[in-house]
């Protein structure tokens, strides 16, 4: 890689994500010799850390429009402040979830309207966008199992929501030419082999 690269890494929960976004951090860093940006949504900047709280609080029921018009924010936020400024000073910037995880829970999981996900998620979070899109795919009882017990209000809905979260990241990677759907069975050092090859080849 010569260039600061914006990879997102993407998946239900339990799929291993931060594992990977460790480990492919660690394997930029020793490619370009540059400490790469690690981010979360929601999260990582200020705003972003507040409106999770909100998003996954038990204590609140939010309808997915809600949750998407939340998620969108925490988004233009994050990639405004931080994305944007490290890209544009030479840093790779690795991202835990991005638009696939908001048309999985909020429009196939949460019964939202595809385009009206998509155009709220264009229109105001996109800039700048990722070079790869990478999707960890999982099978619902493996990824349960290695999520453990719910820790939130999403993780907390039931196994038939999950199981259309996953069959949503699937049909996003299917009409998604750019995004890598990467099988995320096996030890992690297998996966991130899967992953860097994905990442390499999405350039």
């Amino acid at each position: 890689m010569t260039r600061a690269s914006f990879v997102v890494l993407d998946g239900a929960d339990g799929c291993g994500k931060s594992t990977q976004a460790r480990l492919l951090v660690d394997r930029m860093r020793l490619e370009r010799g540059i400490e790469p940006l690690h981010v979360r949504e929601p999260g990582s900047t200020q705003l972003g850390e507040r409106l999770r709280a909100i998003l996954f609080d038990r204590a609140l029921d939010l309808s997915p429009r809600v949750e998407l018009l939340l998620f969108a924010a925490a988004r233009a936020q994050l990639l405004s402040e931080l994305v944007a400024p490290a890209l544009a000073a030479g840093r790779d910037v690795v991202c835990e979830r991005f638009h696939p995880s908001t048309f999985a829970y909020q429009s196939v999981a949460g019964g939202l309207d595809e385009e009206l996900v998509m155009r709220t998620l264009l229109e105001h979070a996109n800039k700048p966008e990722p070079d790869a899109l990478i999707v960890l795919d999982l099978p619902l009882e493996l990824a349960l199992a290695r999520r453990g017990e719910a820790s939130d209000r999403i993780e907390a809905k039931d196994e038939a929501y999950h199981g259309r979260v996953v069959e949503g990241y699937r049909i996003w990677s299917r009409r998604h030419a750019r995004t890598r759907l990467v099988d995320a069975t096996g030890d992690p050092a297998s996966v991130h082999a899967r992953v860097w090859e994905a990442v390499r080849r999405a350039r």
